[in-house]
């Protein structure tokens, strides 16, 4: 049941929703089920163990920050849209995750280069 079929219906009716019922409007996209979320913690697992490889890994100061700012926003918008079910929801939900997230990124790499963390 979407919060606007919610808002719509009369006060004293029940507002369980029948299993076969659910995710079962028009377009919509059917809910993953444990398989796929033991999936996305794999790679979320897989990316995390990419990231502690990197840092150890003699590289540069501005490769490493850029390769985990990279490696971290994968991983943030791999649990928006899968564990906070932002794919499922409307499209102006995940602009606003991902519009949030790119202010607040660069609000970070600025707040960086004017403390000195020397990124060139």
């Amino acid at each position: 049941m979407t919060l606007a079929e919610y808002r719509k219906r009369p006060p004293d009716t029940d507002i369980h929703v029948e299993p076969e019922e659910a995710g079962h409007e028009p377009g919509a996209k059917p809910h993953p089920g444990p398989l796929e979320y033991a999936r996305i913690g794999l790679v979320l697992a897989v990316v995390t163990m990419i990231e502690v490889a990197i840092y150890y890994m003699s590289v540069s100061h501005t490769v490493l920050v850029v390769a985990l700012i990279t490696l971290s926003a994968l991983k943030f918008s791999l649990v928006v849209l899968w564990f906070m079910h932002l794919r499922f929801d409307s499209r102006l939900f995940s602009q606003l995750f991902v519009g949030g997230f790119l202010l607040a990124l660069s609000v970070f790499f600025v707040a960086l280069a004017t403390l000195g963390a020397k990124l060139t």
